[in-house]
């Protein structure tokens, strides 16, 4: 055997080779971020960053990387999500991250992009989402109460913190293992929550930001609409203009956490939406005065699937005025118009994170602000806060004229390349067009108020609060009594019919006499109560009264809002009776949690033969309430996002191959539609469109849930309503 040495200089070479891929992959693993005064500094580089929001479940894993990479090429380089600790700890200790839960695939479809995300772990996250995304049965922790210094709170707080910290570390998804999370927050918009509380609120705070500096992610914390929030913690600004919001330590940058596109739509009230001249003119408003991160909420607002709208009363859809609309597709002309906005900042971006502004008034409602860094080109922001004239004015000896409302950049401080107000790209419209699949093979099953199944009741003295009762395992509690009548009363001979009063703290209640729908009431997400105050019918001898409550999500946002009530709590009463009133709020009622049909699991296409559905001729036969209806059909050709239309229907809740598309509801529009321009300070109730027609008509049905054949549809129909006109349609922009 020979063996051969190396020359010294080969030797060297390797050596050299090694040590610097050892350095370059040291580098790319162990990434750093910190933060000055002026940004955000990744790898020691300062960036301005522009953020979206994109909330992995209002979508489907399908939909996540077409998602992203309409943000990325839309000018992002953040998506920015809640953690939603309802769906991934639906009982305590046991965790859900698949399908739509599945959060580390989110995470990496974000990264497989090369963008960067920011992960809100809250875990309270508002987002008109059910319970504010605290898991009902944290409600029964024994001595608990939220969002303050309590220990049982707190103690699971920091648990399921942990729980999404360690699997991102486990999962390398921080940046400082090289994984795309740069930012993370604790708690959401507590400053005025924690004000309220006083010192318990304070000492809360406090102790949030500890634990959270403690889990030692290598990335910066922030806690938004909290002033007061201690280092190192960047307290962050929320809402339609952030302006004038500035950190509370001079060596903190300026972060908008939440911009917000748009505005959640609430059934019976119409939908919202934000002119993108103004939202571009609080983006540049924000960045002309030293903001170097701004994040729009919602970039893509999604659906709310299933029964996780919160609110209550928000609709199952989430679409939020946002730049990639709710199925998915570019919403014109607000995603063009944005992304020649983030074109021009990142041109300014070297003058915008080297120097300060210079602040000069070019009239009375005018300014220039100009950066003029010690090297490079300088960048310069002219404003016009006049909303209703345009104005003419002198810069750098030239002559600018600048629409209402508007900000003109110049990356060179010479050549304007975009005034917010001026759109230069082509609206577009939202086309629903019939699909080629047509609903066949009809059939019906309805509920029976009279008949209860003794297994699933119980019976006690008094009016139980609701989700005390269902723990939300239903939106539906049923509360039944009965009550002898006398055949001497004076109405069964012709006199005037007594009136049963119902008072309830919300949210929906049908009203069922010896099996007869009698009416229904409705609150609204502003006034939850509900009050049915009716003439009824009644028979000598026994009546059975049953109430049907029906909530429509649980609160996300208010103080101590687990203590709020639900469900009919009295009183209860019949009037006009010929001993007068008497009281039913004290006698023995019977109670049942859900629906017969949820608990035979009608929505699945495996149900028992015993299961007896009627086939339908509805097109002549009366429209009964508390009625399932189910059919099939083929999946439409192409690949356009599809959608139901609901306008025949009542109120109820939709599945689709025993997946749910959320609740519907076609109740009427209220609201003061009087035609939207963008000038002037926006609030939702300035621009609003829908009145007089369904909230929401058409309810997203992703495509992914679809099978070529015999996919099943199944409804909920707790008014009426007619199924046969049910119709699948195919949704595109024009």
């Amino acid at each position: 055997m020979v063996i051969k040495f190396m020359e010294p200089k080969w030797v060297l070479k390797w050596v050299l080779l090694f040590l610097i891929a050892n350095q370059l992959g040291h580098q790319l693993i162990h990434c750093s971020v910190t933060y000055d005064s002026k940004s955000i500094v990744i790898n020691g580089e300062r960036r301005i960053l522009i953020s979206g929001s994109i909330h992995y479940p209002r979508s489907t894993p399908e939909m996540w990387k077409d998602l992203v990479m309409k943000a990325k090429d839309g000018g992002l380089d953040v998506i920015d999500t809640y953690v939603f600790w309802n769906v991934h700890e639906p009982s305590p200790g046991n965790y859900n991250f698949e399908g739509r839960y599945d959060l580390v695939r989110f995470l990496k479809t974000v990264q497989k992009a090369g963008m960067y995300a920011h992960l809100r772990i809250g875990p309270y996250v508002c987002a008109e989402w059910n319970f504010g995304g605290f898991p009902v049965w944290l409600k029964y922790v024994p001595d608990i109460s939220f969002r303050t210094d309590n220990e049982p709170f707190k103690g699971a707080m920091r648990g399921f913190t942990e729980k999404i910290v360690n699997l991102m570390k486990s999962e390398k998804m921080f940046e400082s293992h090289g994984g795309p999370i740069i930012l993370s927050q604790v708690e959401n918009e507590y400053g005025s929550v924690g004000k309220a509380y006083g010192g318990a609120g304070y000492n809360y705070m406090q102790w949030a930001a500890n634990m959270a500096v403690e889990l030692d992610t290598g990335v910066p914390w922030v806690m938004c609409k909290q002033d007061d929030a201690p280092d190192p913690i960047i307290n962050t600004c929320n809402g339609f203009y952030c302006d004038e919001f500035s950190p509370n330590k001079p060596y903190k940058p300026t972060i908008w956490t939440e911009a917000w596109s748009g505005w959640f739509t609430e059934f019976g009230g119409p939908v919202y939406e934000r002119p993108v001249q103004d939202l571009a003119f609080g983006v540049a408003r924000f960045i002309q005065n030293g903001g170097s991160f701004f994040n729009y909420y919602m970039y893509h607002g999604g659906t709310n699937f299933g029964r996780s709208s919160g609110g209550p009363f928000i609709t199952t859809s989430y679409d939020y005025d946002a730049p990639i609309d709710e199925y998915g597709l570019i919403r014109e002309p607000k995603y063009s118009h944005l992304k020649n906005l983030h074109k021009v900042i990142k041109q300014c971006e070297p003058a915008l994170l080297s120097a300060e502004p210079v602040i000069t008034s070019l009239g009375s409602l005018q300014q220039a602000h100009v950066f003029s860094p010690k090297s490079g080109p300088c960048a310069a922001f002219l404003s016009n806060y006049d909303p209703n004239n345009a104005a003419k004015m002198m810069f750098n000896n030239k002559h600018y004229t600048l629409p209402p409302w508007s900000i003109s950049i110049l990356p060179d401080c010479n050549n304007v390349v975009f005034n917010t107000a001026n759109v230069e790209v082509q609206s577009a419209q939202i086309e629903m067009s019939p699909s080629d699949s047509n609903m066949f093979s009809w059939e019906r099953f309805t509920e029976d108020s009279t008949v209860s199944d003794e297994s699933s009741t119980f019976t006690t003295t008094g009016l139980l609060e609701q989700i005390n009762v269902t723990r939300d395992a239903s939106d539906y509690l049923w509360y039944t009594t009965s009550v002898d009548i006398g055949s001497s009363e004076s109405f069964l001979s012709g006199g005037e019919l007594p009136k049963l009063l119902v008072q309830s703290m919300g949210h929906a209640l049908h009203v069922f006499i010896n099996g007869e729908h009698s009416g229904s009431s409705f609150g609204t997400r502003k006034h939850r109560k509900v009050s049915y105050q009716e003439k009824i019918n009644l028979r000598a001898g026994s009546n059975k009264i049953a109430l049907l409550s029906v909530a429509m999500g649980l609160p996300n946002i208010g103080g101590h809002y687990e203590t709020w009530e639900t469900g009919v709590l009295g009183p209860v009463a019949l009037y006009g009776l010929d001993q007068g009133k008497r009281d039913l709020s004290w006698v023995n009622w019977t109670y049942q949690v859900g629906l017969k049909g949820e608990t035979m699991n009608l929505i699945s296409s495996n149900t028992n033969s015993y299961i007896k559905w009627t086939q339908d001729s509805l097109i002549t036969q009366k429209q009964q309430p508390l009625t399932w209806h189910k059919a099939y059909f083929n999946e439409p050709n192409g690949d356009e996002p599809l959608a139901l239309d609901m306008s025949s229907m009542g109120k109820g809740e939709a599945w689709i191959n025993g997946q749910s598309i959320g609740r519907y509801w076609s109740t009427y529009a209220n609201g003061d539609c009087q035609g939207c321009h963008y000038a002037g300070t926006y609030r939702p109730l300035t621009c609003q469109l829908g009145c007089g027609q369904p909230t929401q008509r058409w309810y997203h049905i992703p495509r992914s849930w679809l099978k070529p054949t015999d996919n099943l549809l199944v409804l909920f129909e707790e008014l009426g309503g007619d199924p046969t006109k049910v119709s699948l349609v195919k949704r595109s922009m024009t």
